[in-house]
């Protein structure tokens, strides 16, 4: 099968790689549309290492082709998502409730971010074939009537997004600020709106990123090139400062922007991937003194989470497809990486089909 195999820093290629064997809990789906994430260019600028030969990819969309002996409640041929975290359902991590921390090592405790496997520990999604383990627990049947694209930020960018809200615990009436809206941020302007967010200040420079957050709930836009996105938002708010801050980016610029954009008591909920050390200000963080509450999330996964999602689409609560700007076949990954790596073109995400 032809599969988008991490090389070194700097490159990602297509490659030839063999059919993966199919284990008894485990199923094999044939990838009928896949996409790039941020995530993913980390590692080809080798900002987060993987393994040579790794297959790259974590949000696949797909059909059943083989399933494994033991798995059950699933058919051959029957259209599918799995979540980018595949928790086994029943690790020390997943009995506390924190499946997104599954690790394969839980004898000794949890492993942080050991629920990412696709594209980090095993073979991920940008090739024709994906094997997915823990079936039974990871495998989300897709509703007839949803495209493949209606589903396509599900297993990541909209979980991503959505729990960032969640995180954050956004009530009904709170003002929320997004730092970045970006795909992931696109999705938490969502996600906050569907929490039950009375205002949503959206922070972000470009034209057409605004213009799709102000569709998707954005009340107010606050261009970061223009003001000091803190300050402005103090000014929106009355000096007030917001109930949750998002961060959408990772980067220190934002870390920082949306703890000083905080009212006292209120949450910086963190969802970027950063390269580099953070650092928090004294000021901005009242010396410790400020009942501010600082969460990170790595996204939910397993089959339920995506159901949910999934229902979010079906029963219309929210459209993004709007965020699919580009269509690549497997065969040009390579030039869709240095589209989407370079952020040309007003690219947010691409759909990629085998």
């Amino acid at each position: 099968m032809k599969a988008a195999v991490f090389v070194e820093p700097g490159r990602i290629e297509l490659e030839s790689k063999p059919v993966p064997d199919v284990g008894p809990l485990d199923a094999l789906i044939r990838i009928t549309m896949t996409t790039i994430c941020g995530t993913d260019v980390h590692i080809l600028k080798g900002e987060y290492p993987v393994a040579k030969g790794l297959t790259i990819g974590h949000e696949p969309v797909g059909i059943i082709e083989k399933l494994g002996s033991a798995v059950q409640g699933f058919s051959e041929g029957q259209r599918v998502i799995a979540g980018a975290i595949t928790p086994s359902g029943h690790s020390m991590a997943c009995l506390c409730g924190c499946l997104s921390q599954d690790g394969p090592d839980t004898k000794h405790g949890f492993k942080a971010m050991g629920g990412w496997r696709f594209g980090n520990t095993i073979d991920g999604a940008q090739a024709e074939y994906l094997l997915v383990p823990d079936a039974m627990v990871n495998l989300a049947p897709i509703p007839d009537h949803l495209s493949d694209e209606q589903v396509l930020m599900c297993p990541d960018i909209m979980s991503t997004g959505f729990s960032g809200a969640e995180s954050g615990k956004v009530r009904i009436g709170d003002t929320v600020a997004v730092f970045a809206q970006g795909p992931i941020g696109l999705c938490a302007t969502v996600g906050a709106k569907l929490m039950g967010a009375t205002r949503i200040i959206a922070v972000e420079s470009v034209p057409a990123r605004q213009e799709i957050a102000r569709q998707l709930g954005a009340d107010d836009i606050v261009d970061f090139s223009k003001v000091n996105p803190a300050e402005e938002i103090m000014r929106l708010t009355d000096g007030r400062g917001v109930d949750v801050a998002i961060e959408a980016l990772g980067r220190q610029q934002t870390f920082e922007g949306a703890l000083r954009s905080l009212r006292p008591g209120g949450t910086l909920s963190s969802l970027g991937v950063y390269s580099t050390d953070l650092t928090i200000p004294l000021d901005a963080f009242a010396a410790g003194l400020g009942n501010q509450s600082i969460v990170t999330t790595l996204c939910p996964g397993g089959k339920e989470r995506m159901a949910r999602l999934m229902d979010v689409i079906a029963f219309k609560r929210a459209d993004l497809t709007p965020l699919v700007t580009h269509r690549f076949r497997l065969d040009d990954i390579v030039a869709a990486y240095d589209l989407f790596s370079h952020q040309r073109d007003g690219v947010l995400k691409v759909a990629i089909t085998p």
